[in-house]
């Protein structure tokens, strides 16, 4: 398991058994989406704040796109 996805796990007290919500859709997540990546100039690491769960559509839709950043972080924060 990857470090961001065991930070995101642990902080929700998930299991890998588990059933994941999209944060986005609600659908099944199959993701853990970094939303200012360092991809794209961003500067925060793996952090909780940073961390959401995206189905593959919605992280083909809005992932790595600069135009949604702001969304996605108002939509995560809200699940914080």
């Amino acid at each position: 398991m990857k470090k961001h996805t065991k930070i995101y796990f642990n902080y929700f007290n998930f299991d890998v058994s588990d059933f994941i919500a999209c944060e986005v859709c609600g659908t099944k997540a199959v993701d853990i989406h970094h939303i200012d990546c360092r991809g794209m100039g961003g500067t925060e690491k793996d952090n909780i704040e940073n961390l959401m769960a995206l189905c593959r559509n919605c992280h083909i839709i809005y992932g790595d796109k600069k135009q949604y950043i702001d969304y996605l972080k108002e939509i995560h924060l809200n699940k914080l």
